[in-house]
This record gives structure tokens, sequence and C-alpha cells, in this order.
């Protein structure tokens, strides 16, 4: 068999390598975050003319969800409109600029350095566009991977993404401490005694100040680098095939299947592809409801579990456990996600999505309710705690971490897949700022009962999996007409 008849792997793993930047930019935003709440916290309670509340904190540390449900909410308009390609090029200029933003709010508007209302509004407008971009790049990410990969890899591929997510927030732990360094964190035993802290104590003098006037600016500034970076490449990289057939460019479609699978082969998914965009304005439930529940619900239960509060707050609740320097526990953490979630990559194509989801589903019950008994039994030794959180979070990363983001960019029909996963990946953001912003005051109330309840919902999405999520491992792109049309 001839080149032209093999295709380019290099030229695939080329395209899903720039993709996947995305989805690095996707886990440093939404994780930089951890390092940076405290020193910005300290930074606003010095503020004068306004006080600086949990409740105001709470919502500044969530506020990039809120712009995550709005991106999620338009990539379908975008990635319709403008295309995969370019959509996920704006993206890239809205993390840029939310960079550059957070580390600066102060830009032609405000006194450096002086904290504000005016200024925290600005700076969480800052975060709401990064948010844009990351909701954005969670759609559009997944789906443009799915859209260019060859079935019997898609999955393993689209599972490269979630990898890039962990990948990302373990990039921002390393960078957040180096950049923290010898400088000491603010430690914030209540608000009332964190300002007077951070100003009198003369340990903290130097250091403590630094990390309220810089170290958190720094944070935010370093992801500048890797969204110039996406920004740039994604421009050298193709539109989708299947997105070039359904805007009625089967040059070019075909030009980008012979690369990635040969000319023969390309003709042929060239030619399946058409049968299923033939009727191009397909309304969304043309398929049923159901298909549009399930998507809804695998994106609700990826969130309610709890994971993104556990990785938002990780240096806090390592903190909590007694256990060391919990900066250090959490790179510890990053680095455990990423072995689990190569786990599911290697796996996915072999042994299918729902055995991991299930599995995945049961292994976080049981760390959830680990933690559990540890707050409950106070005589238990802290690691006791630390490992259920690491058991939990591992869990995930090889199961309802990649594998929701596969079934999403896969289960829709071509004709209603820019809409349906807007609305999917839109429920998962609107269930990300639900449990983010809620854990603060859970877990203040009491941790058991926080971490009980992650663990019946586990315990749902287990069952959920079983009895509702069809198996697609195998399956085209195309396939998913006829399966939603026979159920």
């Amino acid at each position: 068999m001839n080149q032209k008849d093999k295709g380019s792997g290099f030229y695939l793993s080329y395209i899903v390598l720039v993709a996947v930047i995305g989805g690095l930019l996707f886990g440093y935003d939404t994780a930089v975050i951890s390092g940076a709440e405290k020193g910005l916290q300290a930074f606003f309670l010095s503020a004068e003319g306004f006080q600086y509340t949990e409740i105001l904190h709470g919502i500044t540390c969530s506020s990039a969800l809120l712009g995550c449900i709005i991106g999620s909410a338009l990539s379908g308009l975008f990635a319709g409109r403008f295309g995969r390609k370019k959509s996920l090029f704006i993206a890239g200029i809205c993390f840029f600029l939310s960079a550059a933003g957070s580390y600066c709010p102060e830009f032609l508007f405000f006194e450096k350095g002086v904290p504000t209302v005016s200024l925290l509004a600005a700076f969480n407008l800052y975060r709401i566009l990064g948010g844009i971009g990351v909701g954005m790049a969670s759609a559009i990410c997944p789906m443009y991977i799915a859209e260019i990969s060859p079935a019997d890899k898609r999955g393993k591929l689209v599972s490269w993404n979630q990898f890039a997510i962990i990948f990302g927030q373990l990039v921002v732990y390393f960078v957040n401490l180096v950049i923290l360094g010898d400088h000491i964190a603010p430690k914030m035993e209540s608000l009332a005694e964190g300002l007077s802290t951070i100003i009198n104590t003369d340990a903290l003098a130097a250091d403590g100040h630094w990390s309220v006037t810089t170290g958190w600016r720094l944070m935010f500034g370093s992801e500048c680098f890797p969204a110039a970076l996406f920004s740039i490449f994604k421009l050298l990289v193709p539109e989708t095939p299947r997105y070039l057939a359904m805007t009625g460019r089967d040059d070019k479609a075909i030009a980008v299947l012979s690369k990635i699978n040969g000319r023969s082969k390309a003709e042929e998914i060239l030619g399946q592809i058409k049968s299923t965009v033939s009727e191009k304005k397909e309304k969304l439930l043309t398929y049923g409801w159901m298909v549009i529940f399930v998507g809804i619900m695998l994106s609700v239960f990826q969130q309610v579990v709890g994971i993104n509060a556990v990785l938002y707050y990780a240096p806090r609740i390592f903190e909590s456990m007694g256990m060391g320097n919990p900066m250090m526990q959490t790179v510890l953490m990053g680095i455990i996600n990423i072995s689990f979630t190569l786990v599911a990559i290697f796996t996915v194509e072999k042994i299918g999505r729902k055995i991991l989801l299930i599995t995945g589903s049961i292994g976080m019950a049981i760390g959830a309710l680990g933690v559990c008994l540890a707050d409950v039994l106070p005589g238990l030794p802290g690691f006791i705690g630390v490992i259920s959180v690491m058991v939990y979070s591992a869990s995930f990363m090889f199961s309802w971490g990649p594998i929701c983001w596969v079934l999403i960019s896969e289960i829709f029909p071509n004709t209603i897949r820019g809409a349906a996963v807007a609305i999917a990946v839109a429920a998962q953001w609107i269930s990300n700022f639900a449990v983010s912003s809620t854990f603060v005051p859970m877990y203040s109330w009491s941790p058991s009962a926080t971490y009980g309840f992650y663990c019946l919902m586990c315990l749902a999405a287990a069952w959920f999996v079983w009895k509702l999520v069809p198996e697609t491992k195998g399956k085209t792109l195309e396939d998913m007409t006829n399966l939603w049309k026979s159920i």
C-alpha cells in the first residue's frame, strides 16, 4: 500500500497536538485560581471603600465559570457559523486577553495597586472573558478532534484532550509553586484577622506583602504564553472534513481526509458524511429527546460528583488536613491525575466507554466515603483523608474526566452535533458553577456531609451509565444517526 492510500499518522498527530493545546489552556485557566486565590483575597481585603466578604471571594473565584456557561452556550453558534477552527482561534484570543487583564486589571482605568469595588468588577470581567474561552474550547476542542479522527482512534485521541486539561492543571500548579518560591502565602485563619496578619506580622512583612501585591498577578499573567502559542498554531491546521462537507466544500474535505486516511478510505468516509448531512437543517429533536437528555446528564453527573470543587480548592483541603506544604500535595495529586488519565487513553478503545465510567464511579464513591469517614472519625491519621482524596480524583481521571468528553463529542448525529454539544457543555458549566460556588459553605458547615453527598452522586452516576448510556466503541460518527433512530 503506498503512502497516498495509507495516510499520514504524523499529520493526524500534529493536528491533534495543536487542538489539545486548547485543552491545556482549559486546565490552566480553571486551576490557576487555586494558587492565586489567597493572595487575591488578601489584596481585596485591604480595600477601604468596601468589605470584601467570603461571599464576594467565592463569587470572584467562580466568576470564570459564568464565562464558561456563556462560551459553551455560544459554541454551537460559533462552530456552525465560523467553523471549528476559527472558533478555537477566537477562544485563544479570549484566553490571552483574560490572562493579560487579570495580571493588570487596573490597565488604563484604575490606579495600580489600589483595590476598589470597580477594580474588583473589572477583574471579574477579565476572568469571565477567560471563561468564555474555556467554555468554547471545552465544547469545540473535543468536537474538532472527533470530527477529524478515524473511528478506531477517536476515543483515544479525544481522551488526549482530557490529558491536556490535567497536564495544564499540573503545569499551573508547578508555575504557581515556582512563582511563589520562598515567599509566604498569606494564611487566612479568618477574614477579620487576614489583613492584620499580612500587614503587622514581621515574618510576613516582605514575603507576605509580595504575595499580595505581585504573586497572584504573575500567576494569572503566566497564561499569556500558552494562549499566544495556541492562537498562532491554530491558524496552521485545517478545518474538520465534516464541517467542510456540511458547508459544500467537498474538495477541501477530501484533501484533509486523504492526508489522514489515504485516498480510497477518504472517498468512502466522505460518502458516509454526505449521506448524513444532506438534511442540513434538521431540528434538534429530530432523533428524539433521549439523545439530548443523555448528553445533558453525562455533563451534569461529571460535575455533581464534586471533582472540580476538589481541584479548585485542593490547597485549602490539604491544609485543613494538616498535611505539610499544601501546594506540594496538590502537585502530587496532579501527577497522579495525569497517570490515571493515561489509563483511560490506552484502554478506552479496548474495553469501551461504559465499563470505564461505571468502574470510575464506584472508585470515586469509595474515595468520597473515605474523606467522609476521616472527618467523622477524627482519630484517623491525616494521610487517610489525603489518600482518599487522591483515590477519588484518580478514579475520576480514568473515567468521567476523559470519557465524558469522548461521549459528548461523538454521541450526537452530524446534523445536530454543534447545537447538541453546546447544550450539553452549557449544562456542564452550569453544574460546575453550582458545585464550585457551594463547596466552600458546604465544606465549612460539614466536610463529612459534603463528601457523603458526593458519594451518593457517584453511585447515581454509575446507575445512569449502566441503564441509559449506549456503548459507542468502534462506531463511526455517521453510525450515530442509525443508533438513535433505532432507540
